[in-house]
């Protein structure tokens, strides 16, 4: 299913094409009529964008890669719903669906059709938390079993796969919060809203570990260690301290030590967003004043366990800890990560605890950093040594205020796309046409969404200093 490839796509012939020095770059877009959504406002920036582009090979990525997830994911299914495919798995992660339409938001109030699309994405974000809060992916068919049916744990129909992260609630409170933010539109906040925001509040209470470790276990018969919870499927101890305990983490994979930093502070961030909504919206103080406690009570923890005085560094954030004094020093190339704090506006970009924590995570002090020939990048156990993810690199830059490095990181997105005009999963440091997942719709919108953010912020003429192939 995420097998590793090596290989030079044949591109499709379409009737958009870019040729620069004799070189030919032809629209990897599916035909207009097979796209499954068509956004006449995406379509134009695409335009927009491409023609302010004077390096074509950026332009072709750039123009391939922003509308994927409308091209090739989106699966309308009704007034209100609305399932996405991760890629090419066909299944609906609550992370990777509320990453793959965050990119569109801007243009929601110039086309109503994606407006609604988006709520309707929304709404089964929702209906899939009511469903089993304790769930990471689901199917669009409710009575679907699939290939994860007998793992250890209390699977149902409609469920593809069930390992508990913190951030699978995080996302959909994120991007309901700004599709409201943009759109004014609060017609999405319903009982269904209050019922999920309700689970979200008993599943993290219950991961806090106050009153044991909960109902939630999960084994698997793997190979994989990371695929699977040990302790009989109920993790590492923690000790209670405040800190939402997570199974797994946004890759997937298993924790070493539960209290998973980055999605911790993308839950205090989270819920604070939801208190607003709850009081604003819906007029329900109750539910509002849990949230912002529970916030508080996580924020605090995270400030006396998550910190570490590096003898190198300083001071900077541990990637896990479980209360006891014992912390992990890494990073994931999964979003949320220490590396992306500031982008999901967890932390501010000048916080000197990050700047400190960014600098480990970019250097061979973070075990799964990984440098090469062809390119560096963070990546992680999910696909282990030498397989750098390009979503780091792309946070690399989001998350940067120099434009040199931000340049770099660019360039180094050009030259490793393994000549396909996408952005995949990870690629081999030492040759980027070693590649895993052609279809990875998530890592596509967010480097469309890069680019978008370096126009806006002005930097138009160093995008057009680039000339790397």
């Amino acid at each position: 299913m995420k097998q590793s490839i090596r290989m030079c796509l044949l591109l499709p012939l379409l009737a958009a094409s870019l040729s620069c020095n004799g070189q030919e770059y032809v629209s990897n877009r599916p035909a207009k009529e097979d796209r499954l959504f068509v956004s006449e406002a995406v379509d134009t920036k695409i335009d927009e964008t491409t023609a302010q582009l004077k390096n074509k090979k950026l332009a072709w990525m750039f123009a391939n890669c922003m509308p994927n997830t409308l091209d090739t994911t989106v699966h309308p299914n009704g007034e209100g719903d609305t399932f996405v495919y991760t890629g090419d798995i066909a299944a609906m992660w609550l992370r990777d669906s509320g990453a793959q339409v965050w990119t569109y938001l801007r243009f929601i109030n110039e086309d109503d059709a994606l407006r609604r699309m988006i709520a309707g994405v929304i709404l089964r974000q929702f209906r899939c938390i009511i469903m089993d809060p304790y769930a990471n992916a689901f199917y669009k068919e409710p009575d679907k079993v699939g290939e994860w049916a007998k793992d250890y744990t209390a699977m149902k129909p409609g469920i593809h796969e069930r390992k508990w992260e913190i951030d699978s609630h995080c996302y959909p409170i994120r991007l309901a919060y700004q599709y409201w933010k943009i759109s004014g539109d609060d017609t999405i906040f319903g009982d269904e809203w209050l019922q999920s925001i309700q689970l979200t509040l008993q599943t993290f209470r219950e991961q806090q570990r106050k009153s044991g470790v909960g109902p939630y276990k999960f084994m698997r018969y793997t190979t994989r260690p990371f695929d699977t919870v040990g302790n009989d499927g109920k993790g590492s101890p923690v000790k209670p301290v405040g800190l939402i305990a997570s199974a797994f983490r946004p890759s997937d994979d298993a924790t070493i030590l539960q209290f998973l930093v980055p999605s911790n502070f993308f839950a205090v961030t989270s819920l604070r967003k939801a208190a607003e909504i709850l009081t604003e919206v819906n007029h329900r103080d109750d539910l509002a004043k849990q949230c912002t406690e529970l916030a508080l009570e996580v924020e605090t923890a995270l400030k006396k366990y998550a910190t570490y005085d590096h003898p190198e560094f300083g001071t900077i954030y541990a990637y896990e800890v479980d209360g006891f004094g014992n912390r992990l020093f890494m990073d994931d190339a999964n979003v949320p990560s220490l590396l992306a704090m500031p982008y999901l506006g967890d932390v501010a970009i000048d916080d000197p605890i990050y700047q400190n924590t960014r600098r480990l995570v970019w250097s061979d002090s973070n075990p799964y950093f990984f440098k090469g020939t062809a390119g560096e990048g963070i990546g992680g156990p999910h696909i282990g040594y030498d397989m750098a993810w390009p979503m780091s690199i792309i946070m690399k830059a989001l998350t940067s205020t120099d434009d040199a490095e931000i340049k770099q990181c660019v360039e180094m997105l050009i030259r490793t796309d393994g000549g396909t005009g996408f952005m995949h999963e990870s690629f081999d440091v030492n040759d980027a046409t070693h590649f895993t997942r052609k279809w990875f719709a998530w890592v596509n919108g967010l480097f469309g969404e890069l680019i978008m953010k370096l126009i806006d912020d002005g930097k138009l003429e160093l995008l057009n200093s680039i000339d790397a192939k």
